[in-house]
């Protein structure tokens, strides 16, 4: 197996609101263009099958906000980078009002703004039908939150859809093996940057809260990055731990 490494980003809201999925818009655009600066590839998950280089960037973003559309594809589309948007179909045109969700509520990207981004290159994946934990649901539900999201997806968009994300990030064998069998390929919340050899339906993401700080962002870019993010993950665990949370 040839050797490469994948830096997934993982984002949520492009916005000014509060809490840690929501970047601020020009902190974004610096991320973005440090990243472009690099000359690192950016593609999307597909490529993995055959990576372009040994080190790769995937560009993603949970739930489809509203400010996906107004505020980051913009500035994406500025630098030539394809993102992948994970998408819990049934919410789509709604608020994020799911256990967890940003208070005030924010607004999903209704369907007819998702086609016209798919036609302008965006890539779409699944991240559940009604964004639950999957790690509660019994086996029918699993089925039809996993398979039912990537076929409602398909169904608007006339196109496969070969990626999912689980909300959360939650996720146990059942979940994974119940992912296998519609994904080719699926990320969740751990922290990390994806290897080759890793579990393809377990990927880790790097999430960019921890790098709203362009310089540390920049060293990362750069291989100078992995004090900080072992760092980085014996706080999670710790704080997941105390939490009593697996993820």
């Amino acid at each position: 197996m040839t050797a490469w490494q994948a830096d997934i980003l993982m984002y949520h809201s492009i916005s000014d609101a509060l809490g840690p999925t929501s970047i601020a818009p020009e902190v974004f655009k610096a991320q973005m263009q440090a990243l472009a600066a690099s000359g690192l590839p950016v593609v999307t998950p597909d490529a993995l099958a055959n990576p372009p280089g040994p080190r790769v960037v995937i560009i993603s973003f949970d739930d489809g906000f509203e400010d996906f559309a107004d505020t980051a594809w913009p500035i994406l589309r500025e630098h030539g980078f394809c993102p992948i948007v994970y998408l819990p179909s049934g919410l789509m045109g709604g608020m994020d009002h799911w256990a967890g969700g940003n208070i005030p509520p924010r607004p999903l990207m209704g369907w007819d703004k998702i086609e016209a981004l798919a036609g302008e290159g965006v890539c779409f994946g699944a991240h559940s039908v009604s964004h639950p934990d999957l790690t509660t649901l019994d086996t029918l539900m699993l089925e039809e939150e996993v398979s039912g999201s990537g076929q409602d997806i398909a169904a608007r968009l006339g196109q496969p859809v070969r990626h999912f994300a689980p909300p959360y990030g939650a996720s146990n064998n059942s979940v994974l093996r119940q992912i296998a069998q519609h994904y080719d390929t699926s990320v969740g919340t751990r922290l990390g940057v994806a290897k080759a050899g890793d579990d393809i339906h377990d990927l880790p993401r790097l999430e960019m809260f921890y790098f709203t700080d362009i310089t540390r962002w920049k060293a990362h870019l750069e291989g100078h990055g992995k004090t900080y993010l072992a760092a980085r993950k014996t706080l999670r665990g710790v704080r997941a731990a105390i939490r009593g949370q697996p993820w």
